[in-house]
């Protein structure tokens, strides 16, 4: 009997870690990248319990996809991605984890550039092109609902294109696209240049918008928790590590190598109130502004029913591993 405990035990202890396919659609907003490379001092449950391997993929409709043919554990959803999976997909889902919000009062806010010279308003869109990261997510969202307000039908009136953040500024620039969606630090040259304005935003549209958050299927959550819990563990003890001013120059030094950016152009801004990205430190869905996200998304018929958001969220998890890393 005891040969078979210890055989038991040394199973348990010689099991892998869960790998975790985590998709993120932009750095910094997603810190995703970053995580095999912060001090494991911070990452404490890393390659014990779980692994992660970043997927980058650069809309939520897209990772949706993926995730439906199980090619992810964790995407990033936005509002839309939720409702799609719940409504569309007919998946059982549980968002258990806040990524990014955007447009929360006292923070940063990226937005839709254009050159002034060219547009001075929403109306003179009409007959251009607008770059988002994608269809499906919450920039394409704005664009689509915002310009609708103002009497513009995409396709009709004036052409979507879809193009990685990163690439939004030269397209701008160039003049291959009338207005793009800059986020920080890619709406630096454009705030520096008195040719181009900020003409409008998600918080236009949606208000304070839950951007991204971290979702599973239901079934792997239960499945999967005790490893789901250390992995929130770590990601509450990176937040506190980032945001505190004494650590804050190191994670600026490792999320400036993963993007391969000079840490000049981050060190201003990046985890601070002048960030686009709001990163609860516990986590925390904000379930209200995600239902209002939701409904205006109903209210434009963008999606063809409503959904209650608070259904579908899960803080369990991330409750625990607040009260062991505070113990």
């Amino acid at each position: 009997m005891l040969a078979i405990v210890a055989a038991a035990l040394s199973c348990t202890a010689d099991a892998e870690p869960l790998k975790l396919r985590v998709q993120w659609p932009s750095a910094p907003g997603y810190v995703t990248p970053m995580i095999p490379f912060v001090p494991k001092e911070v990452y404490r449950h890393y390659g014990q319990s779980y692994t992660v391997e970043p997927i980058f993929i650069a809309g939520s409709s897209q990772a949706l996809t993926a995730f439906a043919a199980n090619e992810l554990e964790l995407p990033g959803f936005t509002p839309q991605a939720l409702a799609f999976a719940v409504l569309e997909a007919k998946l059982d889902v549980r968002g258990f984890g806040q990524w990014l919000s955007t447009d929360v009062p006292g923070y940063g806010g990226g937005g839709f550039w254009v050159n002034k010279n060219d547009v001075k308003r929403v109306e003179d869109l009409k007959g251009k092109v607008v770059a988002v990261n994608g269809r499906g997510t919450a920039v394409g969202a704005t664009a689509v609902l915002y310009l609708q307000k103002h009497g513009l039908k995409e396709g009709q009136d004036y052409q979507l294109v879809e193009m990685r953040f990163e690439a939004g500024w030269p397209a701008l620039e160039s003049k291959r696209v009338a207005a793009a969606y800059l986020n920080r630090p890619f709406d630096q040259p454009a705030m520096a240049n008195p040719d181009y304005q900020r003409l409008f935003g998600m918080g236009d549209v949606f208000g304070r918008q839950e951007t991204g958050f971290m979702v599973a299927k239901t079934d792997w959550i239960a499945k999967n928790r005790a490893a789901l819990v250390d992995f929130l563990e770590d990601q509450m003890r990176m937040r506190r590590w980032a945001y505190d001013p004494k650590t804050r120059p190191e994670a600026v030094k490792v999320l400036a190598q993963v993007m391969k950016q000079p840490e000049s152009a981050l060190e201003d801004w990046v985890f601070t109130m002048k960030d686009n990205a709001y990163r609860d430190p516990d986590l925390k869905i904000d379930v209200e502004s995600l239902q209002r996200n939701v409904d205006v998304l109903r209210q434009a018929g963008m999606i063809n029913q409503a959904i209650v958001a608070k259904d579908h969220i899960d803080m369990s998890l991330a409750e625990e591993a607040k009260r062991r890393l505070t113990r």
